[in-house]
């Protein structure tokens, strides 16, 4: 498979009064396309912030973004337009993200009417496609978002984002919001539809349950840093370091009789702004040692499998 998009360290810093407050710190990956690459962590680890940094929704501190191999880091205007086209995303409220004056066809066709299409026919006739695609019923083609349900307005962030044909989509946690029932519809329109328009989707969420059942690849994020990656069943099966461990053994499982050992976290969260060198995660880590002071590299350990942990890597 190609290779759709790479990230070289790429950070994102925000000015507090504190000082810099490191949302994404040296993240790199690469992701296959048609593939589906999953980004887990607890609130506030820079998950979307790094989606965000990606689709320039958020201008990037430093490091580099490839995009079908070419460096899309530093973009004019007109090329971000025509990134636009192939990059869009799926926001996490559904209900936030819609203009509450605007219908659903209005929502929908708007991207084509930006996009310098003039022919309102076409734009009425494409419209109707999408809202087929995504299961939305025309009777809801002039309603709007306080008329319809978390779901249906969902599928309609969904076919907002498919309206220019893109290639890469990134999923901001866009089924937290919604019932398990209705959880489960929309993950199964957007397995569908990555097979149907071979998308590449970037899966943005704390549901590790959710994450299993839709990525190829998983990468664990801690305040800012990427401290795992593996593919979906290696890191399932063989998580490496503490901190997956700690959130893989929070699933719940659906039987009484079942125990399951639980990895309960102890200790301060670190600070995030100026964050001292070293393991992010060593204050809250019963096997820290002095070496988890020192900066810390991902490493792959196995094939296709990285972490960021001094005491695992030797170990391995």
């Amino acid at each position: 498979m190609a290779t759709i998009l790479e990230v070289q360290n790429l950070k994102k810093y925000f000015n507090t009064p504190r000082g810099l407050l490191h949302a994404v710190d040296d993240v790199s990956f690469k992701m296959e396309a048609g593939t589906t690459l999953g980004v887990v962590g607890e609130s506030g680890c820079g998950k979307s912030t790094l989606g965000r940094t990606i689709l320039h929704l958020l201008d990037s501190t430093d490091g580099k973004i490839f995009f079908e191999g070419e460096d899309v880091t530093c973009v004019s205007r007109k090329k971000l337009r025509q990134l636009r086209r192939d990059m869009q995303i799926i926001f996490q409220d559904p209900f936030s993200s819609l203009n509450p004056r605007m219908s659903v066809s209005d929502t929908i066709s708007e991207a084509f009417y930006i996009n310098g299409e003039k022919n309102k026919d076409y734009i009425r006739s494409e419209t109707r496609k999408l809202m087929d695609t995504v299961g939305l019923a025309r009777i809801f083609e002039y309603s709007y978002p306080h008329e319809l349900d978390g779901g249906r307005c969902q599928r309609i962030g969904i076919a907002r984002a498919l309206a220019l044909n893109p290639k890469f989509i990134v999923c901001d946690e866009p089924v937290s919001a919604l019932d398990v029932s209705i959880q489960a519809q929309i993950l199964n329109l957007m397995s569908d539809l990555q097979k149907e328009k071979k998308l590449s989707y970037m899966f943005v969420t704390h549901d590790l349950s959710v994450v299993r059942y839709v990525s190829d690849e998983i990468i664990v994020m801690y305040l800012g840093q990427m401290v795992e990656k593996a593919s979906s069943d290696e890191l399932f099966r063989n998580p490496l370091h503490p901190y997956t461990k700690a959130l893989l053994s929070a699933i719940p499982v659906p039987d009484v009789h079942h125990k399951k050992n639980r990895v309960l976290l102890q200790g301060e969260i670190s600070s995030p702004v100026n964050p001292a060198p070293g393991c992010r995660f060593a204050a809250r880590c019963i096997n820290a040692t002095p070496e988890c002071k020192k900066p810390q590299k991902l490493v792959e350990v196995s094939q296709g499998h990285f972490v960021s942990c001094s005491k695992v890597q030797e170990v391995k």
